[in-house]
């Protein structure tokens, strides 16, 4: 009797056991979900504000829900093919960068001699930001670019002027170079010594430079380079190399540069 009397209470003890944790499964897996949500509504959000920064329209103090409004209100995303460098007809859901560089269909392998800025693959399709005045013509773009720096693969927006070629932002909203050395590339002075500045030449060749030492007073392709982190500063340039060339935005630049945004 005494065998059963424990082997009954072992018996339930086990089954406690096992009822916690199914309880507890169901409880942590509720809350992944409820976080999941979440924190891609937060992500949406973050992703909005950058834009919006680089675009000059957000303001100090913004809510998210501030955020989503003056995105909403100002920002027309579009899919652009980067192989033809026009716009994807009839798409209207958001991007998956991540999902479309694990794609042999939707993404294409960059050899050596094409891999300017260290990426290795590049999605056929890139989502730019098209940015609306109060009249609803566009008097920005936004553009996506990114690459390998020194440490790390550095993510940037950089706005330019309806004309397809005048630099208005940008910013590196996410990166893991040196605080205090290639993390420059957050500095706000030197962010704002491109505002103004030229993307191409008079013949439409990519001619935006970071310029060791300092670029000369009234150089419209020139920014000063980063003192201490030469080569942080030469992972932007080659950032910028791919991205304004034949196998980025560069065929997208061309059409706009020829008139292509002007009826919207």
């Amino acid at each position: 009797m005494a065998n059963e009397s424990k082997n009954d209470s072992i018996a339930k003890t086990l089954w406690v056991v096992l009822l916690l944790c199914l309880v507890c499964s169901v409880v942590v897996a509720g809350s992944a979900v409820g976080l999941k949500a979440r924190q891609q509504e937060q992500q949406l959000i973050d992703r909005q504000r950058n834009i919006l920064d680089v675009a000059g329209l957000l303001e100090r103090g913004m809510t998210g829900e501030q955020v989503k409004a003056t995105f909403t209100k100002s920002i027309e995303p579009r899919l652009l093919d980067l192989n033809s460098g026009e716009f994807v007809a009839g798409h209207n859901t958001t991007f998956d960068l991540a999902a479309a560089l694990r794609s042999d269909a939707k993404s294409r392998a960059l050899p050596a001699d094409q891999d300017l800025a260290g990426i290795r693959r590049r999605s056929n399709y890139a989502e730019i930001y098209l940015v609306r005045n109060e009249s609803g013509a566009v008097n920005k773009i936004v553009l996506p670019v990114y690459g390998t720096g020194l440490w790390s693969v550095m993510y940037a927006f950089v706005a330019l002027d309806a004309d397809g070629n005048t630099v208005r932002g940008l910013s590196f909203y996410a990166h893991g170079e040196t605080p205090g050395l290639g993390g420059e590339i957050q500095n706000p002075n030197w962010r704002a010594q491109w505002v103004g500045k030229q993307l191409f030449d008079e013949n439409g060749n990519p001619a935006i430079r970071i310029v060791k030492g300092g670029a000369r007073p009234g150089d419209v392709h020139g920014v000063d380079g980063l003192s201490g982190a030469t080569l942080t500063a030469n992972g932007v340039q080659n950032i910028f190399n791919f991205w304004l060339g034949e196998h980025g935005f560069g065929p997208f630049l061309q059409r706009v540069r020829e008139g292509a945004l002007k009826n919207g």
